[in-house]
């Protein structure tokens, strides 16, 4: 899966489930100011990631994760293949 299907994978689920508003979700946005989610979120959150991409995350698996793109990354590095 390569990072364009990943951005439009999170996308689609931020905004389906999330209720998140597209022009929020920029590359340079700050995932928590952007997806302004609360510690219940959260845990969706990783639910969802767990669902559509195949893998486990943890909490400290946000501590480097400041941006949005930085969230692209940490799925992209973490993907199975497709």
């Amino acid at each position: 899966m390569n990072k364009q299907e990943v951005v439009e994978v999170v996308n689609g689920f931020l905004i389906e489930e999330f209720e998140i508003d597209e022009e929020v979700l920029q590359p340079d946005a700050i995932l928590r100011e952007a997806l302004d989610l609360d510690s219940l979120d959260y845990v969706d959150l990783v639910v969802v990631i767990e669902d559509n991409f195949g893998f486990k995350v943890t909490g400290e698996d946000f501590v480097d994760i400041k941006t949005l793109d930085d969230f692209y990354n940490f799925i992209c590095s973490k993907a199975q293949p497709v």
